[in-house]
């Protein structure tokens, strides 16, 4: 049975913070290399738990993201555990593939499916400025060979265009992905947990580099299941996908995914943290599957539209 909001709209996806932790310090991200050990996180099986009510509600794909996933030790049994699961299709993972080359095999006969890798850079010395890690853009990319090895495919490069910093090596990047068989995602910084002088000092508007992709483009796709992104498809041989803000209420009405933070809240809207539903306590206390399957229904019942049809946001108001 899917589930509807009022608007709607199904629900298909499930995106899972399945950690705040990170061994990285990126310049642009608001969780600074979070190490604290106080930090509620979900165990394996409540992970599973969850996804298997709203696999009972529909929902097929399910990508894992953090902070970083493979930070967890036990992120093995976490992929092993979901793809268990009937009903789920779609397993993903959002990760700076910085301990990719050791999990890689493990990750993919556990039931890992395909990858996105966030690679700022391949420029070393971009690359630490911008992550604040001692890792290489070598040992990334190695990791990311190591995936593609095993079979996990599609990997999609994230890269988050940041002024003065990676907004030169565009090019260089685009031939980078079609090389080594990826799929590109260009990026624009969004203004959501960044330091307000720092967005304005490190904000790349994408329309003039989309503007040049589209001039190479031999055929362009609107995907209307991610928000109505557009996907150029070049001269070379190249995939790229350009990652705007949200521009107006088509973005919301496209949505058809929730998500699950670290600590076990349902969180029906990327833009909102006044409307959660918090999974993980009831469950620690208790709490029957179908106690938990009338919570999951409530947060679906909270999804709404940020933007609305009609509104016309061409950047977020910072």
């Amino acid at each position: 049975m899917v589930l509807y909001d009022r608007y709607g709209r199904p629900l298909f996806g499930l995106r899972i913070t399945v950690t705040h932790r990170c061994n990285y310090n990126c310049i642009y991200c608001h969780m600074e290399g979070e190490e604290r050990a106080d930090l509620v996180e979900m165990g394996v099986e409540e992970i599973a738990r969850i996804v298997r009510i709203a696999a009972k509600f529909g929902v097929f794909r399910v990508k894992l993201t953090g902070g970083e996933p493979l930070v967890r030790e036990d992120i093995v049994d976490i992929v092993d555990e979901i793809s268990k699961i009937g009903g789920i299709k779609d397993l993903a993972m959002t990760t700076n593939a910085s301990l990719l080359y050791d999990y890689a095999e493990k990750l993919a006969k556990a039931g890992l499916m395909r990858i996105n890798v966030n690679l700022p850079s391949i420029n070393p010395e971009t690359y630490m400025r911008i992550t604040g890690s001692n890792f290489t853009p070598k040992e990334i990319i190695a990791g990311i060979r190591e995936a593609k090895k095993f079979g996990i495919r599609p990997i999609k490069i994230n890269m988050v265009l940041l002024r003065n910093l990676n907004d030169g090596e565009v090019d260089e990047m685009i031939k980078f992905a079609h090389r080594e068989n990826l799929i590109l995602q260009l990026i624009e910084l969004e203004p959501i947990g960044i330091d307000r002088n720092l967005y304005k000092n490190l904000h790349v508007d994408l329309g003039g580099i989309e503007k040049r992709i589209a001039l190479r483009a031999v055929k362009v796709m609107v995907r209307r299941d991610m928000q109505n992104r557009r996907k150029y498809f070049l001269d070379n041989g190249a995939e790229v996908e350009i990652v705007k803000p949200i521009e107006d209420g088509s973005f919301c009405m496209a949505c058809t995914r929730i998500r699950l933070t670290a600590d076990g809240k349902l969180k029906p809207c990327l833009m909102r943290n006044d409307n959660l539903v918090d999974v993980l306590s009831r469950m620690r206390s208790g709490a029957s599957d179908r106690e938990l399957e009338e919570l999951f229904i409530m947060a679906v019942r909270r999804r709404e539209p940020y933007w609305k049809k009609g509104d016309l946001h061409l950047k977020y108001s910072i």
